[in-house]
């Protein structure tokens, strides 16, 4: 058989590259014949810029602030042939940048001026588009801190003026409320619930501003509160929303791998309810369903049913944590463990699934 292997991202265990190269050795100890292509995806959080390196343009490196206080490396793309940078907000203010697990105080003090940061170099470069991957933040700002990196509000939108931002992200999340970002994803980034009132607070004033920059209302808007609510203060820059994952499938040829397929592998840290709106599997099970190609999915954990998988067009999904026989292992040891599970799901593929 042809197998694309097409995973996201296992959270802070693995990228995607690394995990593709997981998936690819396993498999090939049990099938040694199949033909294997490997093609790492992302939704715009973290892997993004790792992803699309070497495939665009030229790999670059910045030192911008990260999360807190401490500055980091960021790594971003630039294609001089379009005059478009690709950056990835995880390389500025990532969870995984705190050096610490997250906690209440983190998740109040994390900030965003980094992203600021790698725009800014971006528009030195020359860049006239900016793509900008939102996911796996540690901040809930409301991108503040890239606003501030530009010197506020209106010098931000005077510096960007003529440049053309895309949001990248699968998230489509508002910036307040129920389902915006502090009360959903706060509690990811160590929130507990007075922190999480306390963050609301803070970006209900500062979207005020936002909305008041822009013009009309930005914060109700999908996709603003992605990444803290970076999304929201992009949009208000005039930024356009475009799906992180399609961005990605646009540039690596996916949907020409998947009519090449007669099985695909994909996977990511976490496989529930959400990985069926917009994220990378959720793209993948659609792309190949309308072609009778089977899609089967290595997560770390899974928690759907198997009737909500056959509905999603799904063959099967497989858990590391199962397969480890703990979250803990799974985590410690997800290279050695992916690896073994792909074996294993090699060995037991019937013919059934392949190309009908």
């Amino acid at each position: 058989m042809q197998v694309l292997i097409a995973p996201d991202c296992y959270g802070d265990s693995l990228t995607a590259v690394e995990a593709a190269d997981a998936i690819a050795a396993g498999w090939r100890r049990a099938r040694p014949t199949d033909r294997l292509v490997l093609a790492p995806q992302s939704d715009g959080g973290p892997g993004f810029v790792g992803v699309l390196a070497g495939r665009l343009g030229e790999l670059r490196h910045t030192r911008v602030r990260g999360p807190l206080s401490d500055d980091v490396d960021a790594a971003w793309v630039y294609d001089p042939r379009t005059s478009t940078a690709y950056i990835e907000c995880a390389q500025a203010c990532g969870l995984a940048l705190l050096g610490r697990p997250a906690t209440a105080d983190t998740a109040v003090a994390a900030q965003s001026r980094g992203v600021g940061q790698l725009v800014d170099a971006a528009l030195k470069a020359g860049a006239t588009t900016i793509v900008v991957g939102l996911g796996g933040s540690a901040c809930t700002d409301g991108g503040r801190g890239l606003i501030d990196a530009f010197g506020g509000l209106g010098a931000a939108q005077d510096e960007l003026e003529g440049t053309r931002l895309i949001a990248a992200t699968d998230v489509e999340h508002p910036l307040l409320g129920p389902m915006g970002a502090a009360r959903i994803f706060g509690p990811q980034k160590g929130a507990d619930p007075a922190t999480v009132e306390i963050l609301e607070q803070r970006m209900t004033a500062w979207a005020a501003k936002l909305d008041a920059l822009a013009g009309h209302p930005v914060s109700p808007l999908p996709g603003a509160g992605a990444a803290g609510g970076l999304g929201a203060a992009l949009l208000a820059l005039g930024a356009t929303r475009e799906s992180g994952a399609a961005v990605i499938a646009e540039h690596t040829g996916l949907a020409e791998d998947i009519a090449a397929a007669d099985l695909v592998i994909t996977g990511e840290g976490r496989f529930d309810d959400q990985s069926l709106h917009g994220k990378v599997v959720s793209a993948l099970a659609t792309g190949a369903r309308s072609r009778g190609i089977p899609v089967i999915v290595l997560a770390g954990q899974v928690t759907l049913d198997p009737a909500v998988l056959q509905d999603a067009g799904l063959a099967a999904a497989y858990s590391i944590a199962d397969y480890a026989g703990s979250v803990q292992l799974a985590m410690d040891d997800a290279a050695n463990q992916l690896t073994g599970l792909a074996d294993r799901t090699a060995a037991e593929i019937e013919n059934g699934l392949s190309r009908e």
